[in-house]
């Protein structure tokens, strides 16, 4: 990947970035709050990535045509409902205004070795998301073990997934390298347009460029944009925004 210099890492990474929040104690005040932060001086994010009962809010906010895309997640985090209320929840989400849909694989079932109940999930959600995206979180975590992740890859993928996406974020291992190596083979390997989300404890800008430079060796220059890579991360935009207006402890905290 050609070097780039702390400021455009910061900017490119601004660019692909999901701001999220999705904390236990979130409510409409902060989702005010985030929707104002996802749209900096130096640019938008990508999206905005939040609980489903605060899509309609946000939609409030931000208008019918905003450039900042709504994110939402179902099936989470637990990855344990019954396909129809995962379905019920995509729906109602898609009405309330989400652009795109995050959604957890049956992990523990996959790990039980029931590969059906992955695609019978990802299908189902796929044909209730109509035109938003599906971005289809394999908790790799939790999966563990390499030949696991690479498998809920491709079945995710198979099923009609847009992205595939790491982690929720709320387990002991989130986004990881080596998960993403897995992952972006994968992708690689089915020659679909298919995108790929790390999420979960990418907290500076030279955490991000990491990914971005596995993401180009494996998938080749110019494939990084908008609708095929996106960083899911809460803490991400302090540092981006630090680095952008000239900050120096947050070259130091970068790693820069």
């Amino acid at each position: 990947m050609e070097l780039l210099s702390p400021r455009e890492a910061a900017a490119f990474a601004l660019s692909l970035l999901d701001l999220t929040n999705l904390r236990d104690d979130c409510d409409n005040a902060a989702i005010e709050k985030l929707c104002l932060r996802a749209q900096t001086p130096y640019g938008q994010t990508a999206a905005i990535c939040i609980w489903p009962r605060f899509v309609a809010h946000a939609r409030a906010i931000l208008g019918p045509e905003h450039a900042v895309r709504i994110a939402t997640v179902v099936n989470f985090p637990s990855g344990d409902l019954p396909v129809a209320a995962v379905v019920g929840e995509t729906k109602k989400a898609i009405e309330d205004g989400a652009d795109e849909i995050d959604m957890v694989i049956p992990y523990r079932k996959l790990i039980a070795g029931d590969e059906a109940a992955v695609t019978e999930m990802v299908e189902a959600v796929r044909a209730a998301c109509r035109d938003a995206c599906l971005k289809v979180i394999l908790e790799t975590g939790e999966l563990k073990d390499s030949a696991l992740v690479r498998r809920a890859s491709e079945l995710a993928i198979a099923a009609g997934a847009d992205f595939i996406k790491t982690s929720t974020g709320k387990v002991a291992v989130n986004a990881t390298l080596e998960a993403a190596d897995i992952m972006l083979q994968a992708i690689r390997d089915s020659k679909k347009r298919v995108g790929f989300k790390p999420a979960g404890g990418i907290g500076t800008v030279a955490d991000a460029d990491l990914y971005l430079r596995l993401a180009e060796t494996i998938m080749g220059p110019n494939w990084i944009m908008p609708s095929t890579f996106r960083f899911g991360a809460s803490g991400l935009l302090d540092d981006i925004l630090a680095l952008l207006s000239g900050s120096t402890a947050a070259r130091a905290s970068s790693g820069y």
